[in-house]
């Protein structure tokens, strides 16, 4: 495999796998030059999202007897960080091996404090490796210097199995460990329920096509899955997402330690010309997002999503190409 990342947004440009023929493919949305993302082109091709990945409700919280105000920027809340979040960032190359036994790429940012209305500084690190030839991890980290501060990081990558200029994904085929969702209201905020998706259009425990029931849930999958406890383990990673596509037999297994998978259909990607003129239209990638709850902060039922001073945020994904 093959992975192209740059260091605007810690943004995976390019990840080329084999299919059961041995033929390499390009299965994630993007641009041939850094311009787009730069010019903000991109609905988060690729990207880590930060401070606080999804949805903040109203774009307020409170925290230690203090009320904070963030940018709005997705109908009538925050999302992914702000107007100016980690995607829209130049991170510090920290070190890199480009080739070898498993070669890496380590990202680092500094958040000032106040940086969209977030409290406190904060260290962010994000190190990409090919562990294998056909796997690769992101570990996440984040230590806030002078304040405790919400953190939850995700990684927003777009994809299409059967390659980036291919299509739609609803033939992809999806499983999820995960027996509920949170459920949201009109503006895509948890409603603070767990739902069981058991006889619902949200129901992937066992594989199925994507496309299958799509049209009873509105425009397209944006939900938060809660993901079981491990039953399969890797690395100390549960099992969160198996994602197939049947006509190049490529599949893409997905282990995290976050507490959540935002399954995301690209709903609201409209005729975005990227990589080689490709033109990508809605459904054209999905996006398997592990994460904090969304609007954990304002949900005292949610896994906790505050970090306080000096204690360090983790947060890891392994992704695992077959064919």
């Amino acid at each position: 495999m093959q992975v192209k990342i740059s260091n605007f947004g810690a943004t995976i440009t390019s990840l080329s796998v084999p299919d059961n023929n041995g033929k390499l493919a390009d299965v994630v949305l993007g641009f041939d030059s850094v311009d787009p993302y730069v010019n903000g082109l991109a609905p988060y091709f690729g990207c880590i999202v930060g401070r606080v990945a999804n949805r903040i409700k109203e774009g307020k919280f409170s925290l230690n007897g203090v009320d904070y105000t963030l940018p709005i920027n997705n109908g009538p809340n925050s999302l992914h960080g702000g107007n100016n979040g980690f995607d829209k960032k130049t991170w510090e190359v920290a070190g890199h091996k480009k080739d070898g036994d498993k070669p890496f790429i380590t990202f680092k940012y500094h958040s000032a404090d106040g940086e969209e209305g977030y409290p406190g500084a904060v260290t962010v690190t994000a190190t990409y490796t090919l562990t294998s030839a056909t796997t690769m991890r992101l570990d996440m980290e984040a230590v806030p210097e002078n304040k405790d501060t919400p953190i939850s990081l995700a990684q927003h990558t777009y994809w299409n199995l059967s390659g980036h200029d291919s299509g739609n994904i609803l033939d992809h085929r999806i499983q999820i460990w995960g027996s509920h969702i949170t459920p949201v209201d009109q503006h895509s905020v948890p409603t603070g329920e767990l739902l069981p998706v058991k006889g619902t259009p949200f129901d992937f425990t066992e594989e199925k096509r994507i496309g299958d029931r799509i049209g009873e849930v509105g425009i397209g999958y944006d939900h938060n899955y809660v993901l079981d406890c491990a039953d399969q383990e890797k690395d100390g990673l549960k099992h969160a997402a198996k994602l197939r596509d049947g006509e190049s037999s490529r599949v893409m297994d997905l282990w995290t330690d976050a507490p959540g998978v935002q399954f995301y259909t690209g709903n609201y990607v409209d005729g975005v010309v990227g990589k080689g003129n490709a033109v990508y239209g809605k459904h054209s990638g999905v996006c398997l997002e592990t994460q904090g709850f969304p609007n954990a902060i304002n949900q005292k039922s949610f896994p906790c999503v505050v970090v306080k001073a000096g204690e360090k945020y983790k947060h890891t994904m392994l992704f695992e190409f077959s064919a």
